[in-house]
């Protein structure tokens, strides 16, 4: 999928000033629309999450150009989030409501072609940390024990 980096980067840029609204709105439309993960939150300060969120969108931003930079990092924000109990459906869920989130902070300068580019660099970032998530949740192979001989020399 070949992202619009330009009008992901100026709408970005356009949303940015107002990065703490955006994460606030963002957390009471997502447990409006999904109170089964609030639950999910209840031993996380809020606060500090909302940060974690703003700092993952701001990286986002400047990685764009070079997506492959940060799809580890991703991946162990996917692997990091079966501990807090996401699930692989919480995914469109979390991009729909950051979505209409942006879209409301954007106001009229949110088009659809600004929809459509965020929803394909929402949809990369997914499958990045669903890798992650899948990875974690794989039964490890247990690893081969050294086998040791003994070599006994005759005289």
């Amino acid at each position: 999928m070949t992202l619009d980096l330009d009008t992901l980067e100026t709408s970005f840029d356009l949303i940015a000033p107002r990065g703490e609204e955006l994460v606030d709105v963002f957390y009471a439309r997502l447990f409006e629309t999904a109170p089964a993960v609030k639950p999910l939150f209840a031993n996380s300060d809020l606060d500090k999450q909302k940060a974690m969120l703003l700092a993952t969108l701001v990286l986002l931003r400047k990685s764009l150009r070079d997506l492959e930079a940060i799809t580890p990092r991703l991946r162990l924000l996917g692997a990091r989030h079966v501990a807090y109990g996401a699930q692989p459906e919480h995914y469109p869920v979390v991009a729909e409501v950051m979505l209409a989130s942006m879209a409301e902070i954007a106001g009229d300068s949110w088009t659809e072609d600004v929809a459509a580019a965020w929803a394909g660099a929402l949809g990369l970032v997914a499958t990045a940390m669903l890798e992650g998530a899948e990875q974690a949740q794989a039964p490890r192979r247990p690893e081969p024990r050294a086998i040791h001989a003994t070599v006994a020399a005759t005289a």
